[in-house]
């Protein structure tokens, strides 16, 4: 359900380093919203290096924008950016000032999973049993 996307320079992240950061990602996002594991998708681009620019300068930030349901508590939401931008600064190694998070929302109804609008939030169990018909 959730997507979240990381984007950075091409050649910023090691194979390895995407692996451990999509796990943290899909870790804290999975604590903090209180769903399973298997519901949050991470994507990597990296676009070549002359396509990143910061501020009109070249630049190396690395970008993470999130997508999930509207529901979830705004102080949830603000946790999940905190905690994700710190363990993104941790797993790259890149300084959390060049570190940019962005939780973006919109209702449950306007997305849709394996042919299904997905549920609001907490009510994942029924539409999973629903699903598993």
């Amino acid at each position: 359900m959730p997507i979240y996307t990381c984007t950075t320079a091409q050649g910023t992240l090691a194979v390895a380093t995407k692996a451990e950061l999509a796990a943290e990602i899909t870790r804290i996002h999975s604590e903090v919203n209180h769903v399973p594991p298997g519901y949050v998708n991470v994507v990597f681009t990296e676009p070549p290096r002359d396509s990143v620019y910061v501020g009109g300068e070249p630049g190396a930030p690395l970008l993470i924008t999130g997508w999930a349901r509207r529901g979830h508590p705004q102080e949830e939401t603000t946790r999940l950016a905190l905690e994700l931008s710190a363990a993104a600064s941790r797993v790259t190694g890149i300084p959390e000032p060049r570190v940019l998070v962005v939780i973006q929302d919109s209702p449950a109804r306007s997305a849709v999973e394996g042919g299904r609008v997905l549920p609001d939030p907490g009510h994942e169990k029924e539409w999973m049993s629903r699903q598993e018909r």
